[in-house]
């Protein structure tokens, strides 16, 4: 019944339902966007490497400047290859000590070919390539010998290997890289794409050759691995207090370094996109109350128009709970329509940034099952004042209503 009168007045009721449907897609839309990044950011934090935590000056994510925080990070000093080095000799409990800074963004070529001039240099130490997780499909990864001799050697990510040599391996091959030959001793394993962005299309040669070649860069990232699971907050409340150590930091006197885990950097991520699901919240929230209004206005009109009927059903017995819950439930039934239309238009839609971006699609079934919840709220919100008016009204005069 609650379908057929929903029918019977199909542009009123589409008009109703429009308010509805603007409010649970706006949230839905929103929150599937956001759990597309989350969960795609989750499954590549493997990037960081596994048992894995960084160190470096700057923090992962700065929303705002508050408190003269920029200033703050501006004094720090710089974190060195001196730092790192000390790190690893102090930090017994690390498998792994990396050190990674990037120095470039230019063009490469080789005798064969030549890349466009988006390929990131970075200065590395053979210990990154397990702490980032850097697995070598072809040659070797940097060893001590390249740090120490400040060799002019590289290994190559995978798209940078099949740009520069289509027709053949890279190995012991010659790149050339802003004027300078560097002699490839392997070649990484592809790591594909994240937010449409290439995660193979760089070069990484020996910490020591960046700083020489390049001179003083910005401060190093210093990336230590643990042993394993049990070990991490041990290693890393070690490599806490080593650093501050090296710092030269006082009892009781703040880090002048950040240190994070790929747990801190979702916590922190979904700290950044609160405010987005806030706004959500709120615009989804508006248009609601003001669909809920409109239901409401509907459903009296509704009553007014069925007056006769009602006393009808009065006369030949309904009690007032049935009247009640007859209109409530068309009330329900009516955000119910637009709630399932918001809902699927908003998983499409939000679903569009993750063909986009080229990143597995999500379905947030908690905000789904949520929004249609709430949508049953607003319909027994609205629907109770004119379903109390129904159930009220005299079935004598009722039935003398034309």
């Amino acid at each position: 019944m609650a379908l057929d009168a929903i029918r019977a007045h199909k542009l009123r009721s589409g008009l109703t339902l429009l308010g509805i449907l603007v409010g649970v897609f706006s949230i839905i839309v929103v929150m599937t966007a956001i759990r597309v990044f989350q969960r795609n950011i989750e499954s590549e934090m493997a990037s960081l490497g596994t048992d894995t935590f960084q160190i470096q000056r700057w923090p992962s994510f700065r929303v705002a400047d508050e408190g003269g925080s920029f200033e703050k990070y501006l004094r720090r000093k710089d974190l060195t290859l001196h730092h790192a080095r000390l790190l690893e000799e102090r930090c017994s409990q690390a498998k792994h000590v990396g050190v990674r800074t990037r120095v470039a963004v230019s063009e490469a070529s080789s005798r064969f070919a030549r890349t466009n001039p988006n390929i990131e240099l970075s200065g590395a130490n053979p210990g990154t390539f397990e702490t980032k997780n850097w697995p070598i499909e072809e040659g070797r990864a940097l060893v001590e010998g390249d740090i120490e001799g400040t060799r002019l050697v590289c290994v190559l990510g995978n798209g940078v290997a099949k740009k520069l040599f289509p027709y053949g391996h890279a190995l012991n091959d010659v790149v050339k890289y802003m004027g300078i030959n560097y002699q490839v001793v392997g070649v990484i394993e592809s790591k594909g794409s994240m937010f449409g962005q290439d995660q193979d299309n760089f070069m990484v040669i020996p910490i020591t050759t960046a700083l020489d070649r390049f001179g003083r860069v910005r401060s190093l990232s210093i990336q230590v691995q643990a042993w394993n699971q049990e070990s991490f907050a041990e290693t890393m409340e070690q490599a806490h207090g080593a650093m501050r150590a090296i710092r030269r930091l006082a009892p009781g006197e703040e880090d002048d370094f950040e240190i994070f885990s790929n747990d801190s950097l979702i916590d922190q991520f979904r700290g950044f996109t609160l405010a987005v699901r806030a706004g959500a919240g709120v615009i989804s929230s508006i248009a609601l109350l003001a669909a809920g209004i409109g239901i409401m206005n509907i459903m009296l009109v509704s009553v007014t128009e069925r007056t006769r009927e009602i006393g009808i059903r009065r006369a030949i017995g309904a009690k007032k709970r049935t009247i009640m819950s007859q209109f409530i439930l068309e009330a329900v039934a009516l955000c119910q329509v637009g709630g399932l239309v918001g809902v699927l238009l908003g998983v499409l839609a939000g679903n569009a940034t993750a063909l986009y971006f080229k990143v597995p699609p999500n379905v947030p079934l908690d905000w789904v099952a949520l929004g249609l919840g709430v949508c049953s709220l607003v319909g027994v919100i609205f629907g109770t004042y004119p379903a109390y008016k129904a159930a009220n009204l005299d079935p004598i005069e009722s039935l003398r209503y034309e």
